[in-house]
This record gives C-alpha cells, sequence and structure tokens, in this order.
C-alpha cells in the first residue's frame, strides 16, 4: 500500500514538474516576444539600426548599432518598463556620426533594394535587412527567405563605392 502510494505520489510530482516547465517556457516566450515587440516599435528604429537581446533570468541585455543616441535610450526605457524586467544592461552602440557614412547608408539601400528580387525586403515598418555603416565597414543583419538573397544582398553592398568590407550576418528564415 506505501509503495503504491510513494508510485502515484511521484508520478504526480513528475506530472506537476512537467507542467510547470512547459508553462514556465509559455510565459519565457511571450517575454521574449514581448520585448522584441517594443524594440521594433521604438520611433526611430530603422533599416540602419540594429538590435537584439538577451534574456537572463528576469534581466535583459540589450546589444546593437544605432544612430541616433535617443534609439538607444529609448530602448532601454521601454524594456524596463515591462513587468518581470528587474534589470536591463544597455550595450547598443550609437555610431558615430559621419556625412560619409551617411552617404554609404543611402548607396547601400539603393544598390540593395533596387536588385531585381531584393526590394520586398524593404517593404513594411520594419525591413528584414538592416544596414550597419561603420567607419565605411558595412554588415549586413537580419532575416531573408534564400541564400541566393543573402548572397544577391552581399554581393549589391560589396560593389557600392566606399565601402571598405562588407560583413554578412543574414540568417536565412526555415
Amino acid at each position: 500500500m506505501i509503495k503504491k502510494l510513494v508510485g502515484i505520489l511521484a508520478i504526480v510530482m513528475i506530472a506537476a514538474s512537467l507542467s510547470l516547465a512547459r508553462q514556465t517556457n509559455v510565459d519565457n516566450s511571450r517575454f521574449v516576444e514581448r520585448i522584441r515587440k517594443e524594440l521594433v516599435k521604438l520611433p526611430y528604429f530603422g533599416v540602419y539600426d540594429n538590435l537584439s537581446f538577451e534574456v537572463k533570468g528576469n534581466d535583459v541585455i540589450l546589444y546593437g548599432q544605432v544612430v541616433r543616441p535617443s534609439t538607444r535610450s529609448d530602448a532601454e526605457r521601454r524594456v524596463k518598463r515591462i513587468e518581470g524586467v528587474d534589470h536591463v544592461i544597455n550595450r547598443i552602440e550609437v555610431l558615430a556620426p559621419s556625412s560619409s557614412d551617411d552617404g554609404i547608408r543611402r548607396r547601400v539601400y539603393r544598390a540593395i533594394f533596387s536588385s531585381d528580387g531584393l526590394y520586398r525586403y524593404a517593404m513594411g515598418a520594419n525591413p528584414s535587412i538592416h544596414i550597419i555603416v561603420n567607419h565605411g565597414r558595412v554588415t549586413l543583419e537580419g532575416v531573408v527567405s534564400s541564400q541566393m538573397d543573402s548572397q544577391l544582398a552581399y554581393m549589391a553592398a560589396n560593389q557600392v563605392p566606399g565601402v571598405f568590407s562588407v560583413i554578412n550576418n543574414l540568417r536565412v528564415e526555415r
């Protein structure tokens, strides 16, 4: 009788822990989605900015590069307001103002989004390809639908006059 009771108790405890683990994963994914939504809704977040984050417990670490200092501070302020966030560590880099880099940004934008098939990545409020320019060095961030699109964007950026190097961090969606 005691063995049966201990067995039933063990099964109940395992089921409860699995249910709690499943609930924690659902809550964590909602938490992550809420942070992502807050970041993409920033008023000056655009194609020339890149933001990412990491969640460690109830702490959020912000990463990326932005053109405006206000975008950096707005990102931190918005994430701090989210229920459940205890601390925000802001590691977002504000890119130095440069008319040369601004010109490269515009030329890379035109080169990529005027390429056959890549124009669709510029549509919408938040383009899926982000162009980061720092001292003439271009980094492409974001998500594209195929490896071919990633290569096309890389080649288009690499052909822009004034670009010293291009790093292609475009990910192909599953």
